[in-house]
């Protein structure tokens, strides 16, 4: 999975792919600020999900409320988040366009 506007850092040789869900009726901040030479931030809006690549050493904070005065609501870390990447039944009869 590319993330091309804030690629995980070099030095991280491993990383985990995750799923955040916003179940509630109102806009969140999806930030992961604890990884050295790396910050993740996404508005993640009602009922989408966020799926992301991550060291699995990070936590994920969500915001609520306003920009100007948002507060960390949860901080989730990422191994909780983890989703198990399946190559689909019939791959190798897949046609890529």
């Amino acid at each position: 999975m590319a993330q091309i506007l804030d690629p995980i850092p070099t030095d991280c040789s491993y990383h985990i792919l995750c799923c955040y869900a916003n179940t509630t009726s109102k806009m969140q901040i999806a930030r992961i600020a604890n990884i050295d030479n790396w910050y993740f931030e996404r508005v993640v809006f009602p009922g989408q999900r966020l799926v992301f690549e991550a060291p699995p050493e990070g936590i994920l904070e969500i915001h609520k409320g306003s920009i100007a005065s948002a507060i960390v609501a949860d901080r989730i870390p990422c191994v909780s988040l983890q989703v198990q990447e399946t190559s689909p039944p019939n791959a190798k009869e897949l046609i890529l366009c």
